[in-house]
C-alpha cells in the first residue's frame, strides 16, 4: 500500500451519518444553516476567540481579510516561504507582495528585516506560521503599531497550536486558517477568519455573503459561505482533535529518535504548545533530497516538498532575492505524518533515509 505525505482523518461513519440525517430532516443545505452556526460556536469556544467566520477555503479567507480592512492597493510585506496561496491572495487584491527573507531556525519571516522593507506604500504585514510554528508575533505587533500597519497571519497550519497559553490564531488583526482535507482538523474543504475588531468582523460577515443582508445591499461582496455537509464533517471531527494531535506527537517523537543527527529540523519557540501539523526535515542539499525521494519512491513512499519553490522566484512576481528562503526551499521536505501511520512504517522510512545518506 502506498504511503503518502498525509492521509485525511475520517471520523466513525455513524458519527457523520447521524449529522447528515439531520440535514435531510431540515432540508437546509447552505446559507448559514444550523450546522454551520453550531460549528462556528464550537470552534469559537475551542480557540477562545470572539469573532470567528467559517468560510469555503483558506485562500478566500486571506482575500477577505485584506478586503474587510480596505486593503486593495499598495504593498504587503510577506514571506517567500509558504504555499502559493499566500502570495496569490495579495496579487488577487491588486496589491504588491514585498518579500522579506526568513530566519533559519523555524523558517518564519525574519522580523529583524521587516522595517527596512517598509515604504510609504506599505499597508500591512502578512506573515505565515509555517508548519504550525509561531512567527515572532510580539515583534511583528511592535513594528505594526510603530508604522500603523495591519497584521494578517496566514495560520493555515496553526490550528491547535498555542503561544503563551493562547491559540496562535488569536494574534493579529485577522488570522486565517485552512480546513482542507490535508489539515489535522478538516471539513473536507474549508477555511476561517479570526478577527480582532468587531467593525472588521461585521464587514467581513457582509462581504462573505455578497455584501447584502436580506434585501438591503451595502457593499461589494463575494460568495464565501460554507455548506451544511462540510460543517457536518467538522462537527464529526472536532471531538477527536486532541487524540489526533496526541497521535501525531507520538509519530513525530519516533521520527525524532530515529533521525536525530541525520537531518536538520526546525526549532520551536519558547512558550509554544505545538500541534504537530507536519514533520519537515532539511537535507544538506537538493541533490541529497532528490536521492532520498527516489529511494522512498521505490518503496511506494511519497513525501512532499513543502515549500518549493521560494515564492519570490515565481515568474509572475517582482521578487527580490531571499537567499535563506531559496536555500531552504531547495532542500526541505515533509515526511509522511497522519494518526494511523504505523510505527513500523515510520522506522522503515527512517531506515531508508539513513541508508541513502
Amino acid at each position: 500500500m502506498s504511503i503518502f505525505v498525509t492521509k485525511s482523518f475520517l471520523p466513525p461513519l455513524e458519527d457523520y451519518q447521524k449529522l447528515i440525517s439531520q440535514i435531510y430532516e431540515t432540508a437546509i443545505l447552505t446559507n448559514s444553516g444550523p450546522m454551520v452556526r453550531e460549528l462556528e460556536s464550537k470552534l469559537r469556544e475551542y480557540l477562545g476567540v470572539e469573532y470567528f467566520h467559517y468560510l469555503t477555503n483558506g485562500t478566500i479567507a486571506l482575500q477577505l481579510a485584506l478586503s474587510a480592512m480596505d486593503i486593495d492597493d499598495g504593498e504587503i510585506i510577506t514571506t517567500p516561504f509558504s504555499y502559493v496561496a499566500t502570495t496569490s491572495s495579495i496579487l488577487w487584491q491588486r496589491c504588491k507582495p514585498v518579500f522579506v527573507d526568513i530566519e533559519p531556525n523555524n523558517f518564519t519571516i525574519d522580523t529583524t528585516k521587516i522595517e527596512a522593507a517598509i515604504t510609504p506604500k506599505t499597508r500591512a504585514i502578512m506573515a505565515v506560521h509555517v508548519f504550525g510554528y509561531a512567527c515572532d508575533v510580539d515583534k511583528i505587533e511592535q513594528v505594526a503599531r510603530k508604522y500603523n500597519l495591519r497584521v494578517i497571519y496566514d495560520g493555515a497550519h496553526a490550528f491547535g497550536t498555542k503561544y503563551k497559553g493562547r491559540s496562535l490564531l488569536s494574534y493579529g488583526d485577522v488570522s486565517t486558517c485552512s480546513f482542507h482535507a490535508t489539515k489535522l482538523f478538516h471539513t473536507i474543504e474549508g477555511g476561517a477568519c479570526i478577527v480582532r475588531d468587531k467593525s472588521v468582523s461585521d464587514k467581513l460577515e457582509l462581504q462573505k455573503r455578497f455584501g447584502h443582508n436580506k434585501d438591503d445591499h451595502f457593499m461589494l461582496g463575494i460568495n464565501a459561505k460554507q455548506s451544511e455537509f462540510h460543517a457536518a464533517m467538522g462537527l464529526a471531527n472536532l471531538p477527536y482533535i486532541d487524540d489526533i494531535i496526541a497521535s501525531r506527537r507520538r509519530i513525530c517523537e519516533l521520527y525524532d529518535s530515529e533521525l536525530s543527527g541525520v537531518v536538520g529540523r526546525p526549532k520551536a519557540q519558547e512558550n509554544l504548545e505545538y500541534n504537530y501539523a507536519y514533520y519537515p526535515v532539511v537535507f544538506a542539499d537538493e541533490q541529497q533530497l532528490l536521492r532520498v525521494f527516489d529511494a522512498l519512491a521505490k518503496h511506494d513512499i511519497y513525501p512532499r516538498r513543502y515549500f518549493y519553490p521560494s515564492l519570490n522566484t515565481l515568474p509572475y512576481v517582482d521578487g527580490t532575492p531571499c537567499h535563506i528562503s531559496e536555500d531552504i526551499a531547495s532542500r526541505i521536505a515533509c515526511m509522511p505524518l497522519y494518526p494511523d501511520l504505523a510505527e513500523s512504517d515510520v522506522r522503515n522510512i527512517c531506515q531508508i533515509i539513513k541508508d541513502t545518506l
